[in-house]
């Protein structure tokens, strides 16, 4: 045996013990960890782990939200939330959960390219823009390719401070209400930006080039919506790029709390799924403890099983072991006595003579 393996393991069984644990290991990590894109518990260039963190460092409490509850439960002033390109439509009731959040002064951000989930929500808590839906592209102002078109016309307000362009990633426009007296245009792109409605990626005749909105903030109820063209603005990758990131943090900027909107989007990781519930379920959170103390329990009662089958079938437990060799020979004997009642005492005795005898001479020689 190596000299370096653990007493009573061979280099097969410690090998068998290792790979047990990486896979478990691994499994655990893959609970908790999502590859959706727009996630945040995605830590890849397409997730959004790197968002929340932005939250916390602006001081708005973030709360992963996978029920619209969350809004009803939250303080609208002071509470900002965002919804991220959505995967499946929100409800009837959803939506008034939202509307009413806004209506009280909750703060929302929707950003979309070209999903038809986030228009409801829109039209739910009254705000007039809308996602244009084709492809946002620039020849001129771009980053790696037109399709990565830099929005470079950025007004000076409060959510722009600091912020000289936006970068977008596979976006679209906003069709805006220029009349509206709510609604005010934050960022637009450079004049040479144009829609791709035939998806070609090319420039066609019938095409135009104009600078167009991208971001843009109304006034509904006590609230405020942020409206923005690209959900992608936000995921880890593109928060690198100058000027996102500054835009993100101007955001959540006087918030206390940040509620990061993931009720409608799939792909979430089982483990957080389960946290996140355990959380906010006072009935689970009962039943956990409960199958805990119970393991706890049944743990012991299973001991004391095992020692008393043990000590019928001959076995004695280590602690017993221990105790009976610290006896004097008069209690082994009575023990020997009631554990073989058939056993001669004499004889018991002659051998424990013999035995004490034997210890003592090789005491002494040594």
């Amino acid at each position: 045996m190596a000299d370096w393996l653990p007493e009573g393991w061979s280099v097969p069984q410690l090998l068998l013990v290792a790979l047990a644990l990486t896979i478990a290991i691994t499994g655990v990590v893959a609970a908790g960890t999502s590859q959706t894109a727009f996630s945040t518990y995605n830590a890849a260039w397409d997730g959004a782990s790197d968002l929340r963190e932005a939250a916390s460092d602006q001081g708005a409490d973030p709360v992963v939200a996978l029920n619209t509850t969350e809004y009803t439960d939250a303080d609208p002033n002071g509470t900002i939330a965002v919804v991220l390109s959505p995967d499946e439509p929100y409800s009837q009731q959803d939506r008034e959960r939202l509307a009413a959040f806004v209506e009280e002064g909750g703060t929302l951000v929707v950003a979309e390219d070209y999903g038809p989930h986030s228009t409801p929500l829109l039209e739910a808590v009254g705000a007039e823009t809308r996602f244009d839906g084709a492809p946002l592209r620039d020849e001129q102002e771009y980053y790696r390719s037109p399709a990565l078109p830099v929005a470079t016309n950025v007004s000076t307000h409060p959510e722009t401070e600091n912020v000289d362009q936006l970068t977008l990633n596979h976006g679209t426009s906003l069709a805006v209400n220029d009349s509206g007296t709510n609604t005010t245009v934050l960022v637009r792109s450079s004049e040479f930006a144009y829609l791709d409605t035939d998806r070609d990626g090319e420039l066609d005749d019938n095409e135009t080039l104009a600078s167009r909105p991208v971001v843009v903030r109304e006034s509904a109820g006590a609230g405020t919506v942020y409206v923005v063209s690209d959900p992608s603005i936000f995921i880890n990758a593109m928060l690198e790029r100058p000027g996102n990131a500054q835009f993100a943090a101007n955001l959540f900027a006087d918030h206390e709390a940040a509620i990061l909107d993931y009720s409608h989007v799939t792909g979430q990781p089982p483990l957080a799924v389960a946290l996140l519930t355990l959380q906010k379920s006072p009935l689970w959170q009962v039943v956990v403890a409960s199958v805990g103390i119970g393991a706890v329990v049944w743990g012991r009662r299973l001991r004391r099983l095992q020692d008393t089958v043990l000590d019928r079938l001959g076995h004695e437990p280590p602690e017993a072991r221990l105790a009976l060799a610290d006896a004097s020979p008069d209690e082994v004997v009575a023990y020997l006595q009631r554990r073989h009642p058939d056993w001669d005492e004499q004889r018991l005795r002659r051998v424990m003579r013999g035995v004490i005898r034997t210890d003592e001479s090789t005491e002494s020689n040594d």
